[in-house]
């Protein structure tokens, strides 16, 4: 499995200490300090990375451009490091191809916990293929790819994430704590309401021209997919 992680933080102090801290859970390590070299060390190193933890504040060109550029053409996790503790700042940045975010200050158990989530992603990948459709979406694991009406559909790692297991429980009602369980796993330590996000980010790229839509709202308890779905491996 990989193990390289690219940290992008131009505060030497920090990056210093996470390298520190990720070598010794037995992570290869690669530090940017600014924009441009964190573009250098990702065309470097893309074909060895796990994930990149990225800062938003950044010299030379900021967190937001550099994953613009990073999303264009590769779908590695990208958590965001940020000290700008806005609800809309986050939202940003997840808009922007942001796999999860994390709010400066934090206590590396909590990384450490969002980067569990992510390898244990990176295993459930190399399970055996599965084909999941319904009506007009089809989500095919071994290409990892997902078309809507037959035209891709690009999707952050957790997005799939989220519709796989929509896809793999059809008709069955998850509370948001279910879903955090399941999809962000259950050390995850963000707030609730990101199941919303994601819910909603689904609905605006495979949901938005169905008469019924896939996604269902139940009120005060959580969300399904509605029935009728065609499984094949």
């Amino acid at each position: 499995m990989k193990k390289t992680i690219l940290i992008v933080e131009d505060e030497l102090s920090l990056s210093g200490y996470l390298t520190k801290e990720l070598q010794f859970e037995d992570f290869d390590v690669v530090v940017a300090n600014d924009g441009l070299t964190a573009m250098a060390s990702y065309e470097q190193h893309k074909n060895d990375l796990l994930l990149i933890l990225l800062d938003w504040m950044l010299p030379k060109l900021d967190g937001m451009e550099v994953l613009r550029r990073i999303r264009k053409h590769d779908q590695v996790p990208v958590i965001i490091m940020t000290a700008r503790d806005y609800i809309g700042d986050k939202v940003a940045g997840l808009d922007n191809g942001a796999d999860d975010y994390i709010t400066k200050p934090f206590e590396i158990e909590e990384l450490l916990a969002r980067i569990r989530v992510i390898q244990r992603r990176a295993e459930n990948q190399a399970e055996p293929n599965q084909i999941y459709q319904l009506d007009d979406v089809t989500l095919d694991t071994k290409a990892h790819r997902v078309t809507c009406a037959g035209e891709e559909v690009q999707l952050t790692h957790r997005e799939y994430d989220l519709l796989q297991f929509f896809l793999a429980h059809p008709d069955q009602v998850f509370t948001r704590d279910d879903l955090l369980d399941q999809v962000w796993g259950a050390d995850f330590l963000g707030q609730q309401n990101v199941v919303d996000v994601y819910v909603g980010y689904l609905r605006n790229k495979v949901d938005h021209d169905n008469t019924t839509p896939l996604i269902k709202t139940v009120r005060g308890v959580g969300y399904k997919l509605r029935e009728s779905i065609a499984n094949a491996n």
